[in-house]
């Protein structure tokens, strides 16, 4: 297991009632996403025509309710961001589908991420920096080492391997977590080879981007973080640059 203290986002917090994005922040806030109907409905209506038909095409209810929840929390928390009304806010996506705000902002440039695993969803912002969050689930029936010989790096693969089996599965989802919170905050999806870049993965060690192959200084640059969004799961949290302090909030459905 991973002491506690290899984690950040331990405790998630009662945001303020006036709660302050600062420049030098990153905000992250946790949500559970499996709430009952009337819970749900009581926020659809900030969700947009094309987020509500996407919703409506969802063939379990489950997978419905939880796509409805996190962009609802998502756009509820941009607009107390951004001070505006969160049926406004207008989204683009990048040429590899990373999703930004469209729409114009003052000075400083806000910028968010979401992920959402099971019944849990993790939502990041903070200004003028990219930014990458990841939540999984820990599934029981993963065939670890076979998943990571497609998905992870040859180092990646041996770090893997050489954990007791008992740290095994802490470890592919510390990996993978970390993997794909670097590949959202660079905003190229899979069209950046998993291969190309190593993260640490060892239960009991600090998260991080340990070598590019693509770009030598890709590792200079990012500053990764352990999450722990709670038993059951994994998080990781990726973001550009080091000047910058973290708060962890929970999100409570009314």
């Amino acid at each position: 297991m991973m002491p506690q203290n290899a984690y950040e986002c331990i405790n998630w917090n009662i945001a303020p009632a006036d709660l302050q994005l600062t420049r030098e922040a990153v905000h992250i806030w946790l949500a559970r996403v499996d709430r009952d109907l009337m819970a749900i409905g009581n926020i659809l209506p900030v969700l947009a025509d094309d987020e509500q038909a996407k919703a409506a095409r969802f063939y379990f209810e489950r997978d419905r309710r939880r796509f409805i929840a996190a962009h609802s929390i998502l756009r509820i928390l941009l607009g107390r961001y951004l001070d505006c009304d969160p049926r406004s806010i207008r989204f683009r996506a990048n040429s590899c589908g990373k999703p930004a705000l469209d729409m114009p902002q003052k000075e400083h440039k806000l910028t968010f991420n979401l992920s959402h695993s099971h019944e849990l969803a993790l939502f990041a912002f903070t200004y003028d920096r990219e930014i990458g969050v990841d939540v999984e689930y820990m599934r029981p029936d993963v065939e670890y080492e076979q998943v990571a010989r497609h998905s992870f790096s040859s180092n990646e693969q041996e770090a893997l391997r050489g954990l007791p089996g008992s740290e095994k599965p802490q470890g592919f989802f510390n990996g993978w977590t970390r993997k794909e919170a670097y590949i959202k905050a660079r905003g190229l999806g899979l069209y950046l080879p998993l291969d190309v870049f190593d993260v640490s993965l060892k239960p009991g060690d600090a998260a991080a981007l340990l070598a590019s192959r693509e770009k030598e200084q890709e590792a200079a640059r990012w500053t990764m973080r352990a999450l722990a969004p709670g038993p059951g799961y994994a998080g990781a949290l990726c973001v550009e640059g080091d000047r910058w302090q973290l708060e962890c909030y929970g999100w409570q459905l009314a």
